[in-house]
């Protein structure tokens, strides 16, 4: 390779190192327009905050999900056979039901209401040390405009996600929040939808940049565009210029402890989820994605080694109608993929690329009729020499109408008290009611 390189003359070097930083540093910089000091200090403090959220041990966090996931079920089966039959119904319409172990931690209690902060309490997984706004106050946002980037109004949803202390945000009744630009979050904040019916559409999505502890809760996604950019306000004490937004969803870039559960999400511009950029100890459950191209993304380039210490879990989701590829595409970092129901895809379902370890368990996995998409995985940019010895493999997953997974790597060794996940089969029951939740205070949810 040195002597490959003396070769080249040196304005053609100097041409090919300036092409690499040109590709390279407006993805770490993402769509900040300015990076100022703020910013800077902000992208510092992530990284500590990754190596502090980062787990030595995978397993462990796999087997506290995985014991939590047999005590839920095995209280389930302890129910009357009437109620286990009504679950296999189209429209449940019975008493409220909990059917894993991250709902039963909070739903199906008629004071919920009163009780908010409980959720913060329930999350598993690698995001199981999130607390979101838990140790704030309440801010009930009023008012579902966003006209102002500069100086949000008070009681509107941008006003609330810049305040710098920890805050439980909650929505005074139904709304349809147009987002005017990317809405640009600070640590220790809750999103909870419950008791009304948000919507965030036809706008901007959420970003969670260099920042720790959020909670996104039982609100609906659909139909986010890209936006131009500006001045956007993204602290009480700091507005800076931003480029143009993409049109995800939700946004997570260099952020640690972070749980997206039971959104409703589908047709966004770019991804419904994007975790890139060192992101960590994230947690995505009990969301209901549909009518989307590529859904999850987790690391965004081949070339970002420091994605390595990704760890995400992704469990008890639905992944429904009209979804493509991308469930998740993940790079370099470890990935438990487990108790997912996978009814409807395109092209592929989990993908990767640069060794990312993807451990599948318990999921359930029904082909599409087109004998080219069959296989659930898809492997990206490397021969079979090299992907051969990346860690993907299937432990329990229920393969239906002729799905199939190929794996790699050595099989998991496992130790002595290693828990087993529940099996693919109990799928459908685990993720009976993914997706965001019609709660009213006062009524169990």
């Amino acid at each position: 390779m040195a002597m490959a390189l003396a070769t080249i003359k040196p304005s053609l070097l100097l041409c090919f190192l300036l092409f690499i930083l040109a590709a390279i540093i407006p993805t770490l910089r993402a769509h900040i327009g300015d990076f100022d000091e703020v910013w800077q200090k902000r992208a510092e403090e992530a990284k500590s905050n990754a190596l502090e959220a980062y787990h030595p041990d995978p397993d462990e966090v796999i087997n506290h999900f995985n014991h939590h996931v047999h005590l839920a079920t095995a209280e389930v089966r302890s129910g009357n056979s009437s109620t286990r039959r009504s679950l296999r119904n189209k429209e449940y319409k019975g008493p409220c039901m909990a059917t894993n172990p991250i709902d039963r931690c909070w739903r199906c209690r008629s004071k919920w209401g009163k009780n908010r902060k409980k959720l913060a309490d329930c999350v598993l997984g690698f995001g199981r040390k999130t607390v979101g706004g838990k140790y704030g106050k309440f801010y009930v946002v009023t008012d579902g405009s966003d006209d102002d980037m500069e100086n949000p109004k008070p009681g509107t949803l941008r006003h609330a996600v810049i305040q710098t202390e920890p805050l439980w945000i909650i929505f005074e009744h139904d709304m349809i929040i147009r987002l005017k630009q990317e809405l640009i979050m600070t640590s220790d904040k809750t999103l909870d939808g419950r008791g009304a019916r948000v919507h965030i559409a036809y706008g901007a999505g959420i970003t969670i940049q260099f920042i720790k502890n959020v909670i996104i809760h039982n609100l609906h996604f659909h139909d986010i565009v890209a936006r131009e950019g500006g001045m956007i306000r993204d602290s009480v004490n700091h507005l800076g210029f931003r480029t143009a937004s993409d049109g995800d969803a939700i946004s997570i870039f260099g952020s640690t402890n972070v749980w997206i559960d039971h959104n409703s999400m589908s047709n966004c511009k770019d991804g419904l989820v994007d975790a890139i950029m060192g992101s960590t100890a994230i947690t995505i459950s009990n969301n209901h994605l549909t009518h989307h191209n590529e859904v999850m993304l987790f690391g965004a380039s081949d070339s970002y080694p420091d994605d390595s210490k990704m760890q995400i879990t992704v469990a008890f989701n639905h992944f429904g109608r009209g979804l493509v590829q991308r469930m998740p595409r993940c790079r370099w970092g470890f990935f438990h993929v487990v108790n997912n129901d996978y009814t409807h895809w395109l092209m592929y379902a989990i993908g990767g690329s640069s060794n990312p370890t993807i451990i599948s368990q318990g999921n359930r996995f029904i082909a599409p009729p087109t004998e080219a998409a069959k296989q659930v995985t898809n492997r990206n940019y490397a021969p079979e020499s090299v992907w051969k010895h990346w860690t993907w493999r299937s432990e329990g997953d229920l393969m239906m109408n002729g799905a199939y997974f190929i794996q790699s790597g050595k099989p998991i060794k496992k130790k002595r008290d290693m828990i087993t996940a529940k099996k693919g089969t109990f799928v459908k029951r685990l993720v009976r009611f993914s997706g965001a939740l019609n709660c009213k205070v006062g009524k169990r949810c």
